[in-house]
């Protein structure tokens, strides 16, 4: 399967958390998230979408798990909330034990996945973030894989096309 993505453009924060939201609904046990982007581009925003549409309690305070490396928060499905961005590399990412979360029944997302390049699996949906204006937030969704593939065609489905603007 050749090379899927689509793009998303976002106004605020809230409308960040939504298309978060909106994916975190589609993901399923087993499934991987690599987010990456530059430090306040909204990683953190996109997480917390994921979380509630995965079901964390929305009153659950999901934040970046910079110094805990993982937090972990129930949900219909198990979320783990991972951020490399302290990691040296992907030797101390193994030596962390970070790969297991990546291999479990819930779900992972992981923040800077960028940082431990052969961490993340094949299997994953990637998802870049970039910053375009004070708000605005441009958000790419991609993937080589067919999982990752038919996450992007269900989130068009349920989001609609990128020139659209997300429902509120």
């Amino acid at each position: 399967m050749g090379n899927k993505k689509v793009t998303y453009s976002t106004a605020s924060p809230r409308e960040t958390v939504e298309l978060g939201r909106r994916l975190g609904r589609l993901l399923n046990p087993g499934d991987v998230v690599g987010v990456t982007g530059p430090l306040g581009s909204g990683k953190t925003w996109f997480a917390k979408g994921v979380g509630i549409g995965l079901g964390v309690p929305e009153e659950t305070v999901i934040t970046s798990p910079s110094f805990a490396l993982v937090n972990e928060y129930p949900g219909r499905v198990t979320f783990f909330h991972m951020d490399l961005y302290r990691m040296a590399g992907l030797d101390e990412a193994l030596s962390a034990g970070l790969e297991e979360y990546l291999h479990t029944d819930g779900v992972a997302l992981v923040e800077w996945a960028d940082h431990c390049p052969g961490l993340v699996p094949a299997r994953a949906l990637l998802v870049t973030v970039v910053i375009s204006g004070p708000e605005q937030r441009t958000i790419a969704l991609s993937g080589e894989n067919p999982r990752a593939g038919e996450l992007i065609d269900a989130l068009l489905r349920v989001q609609g096309s990128p020139n659209e603007t997300p429902s509120r």
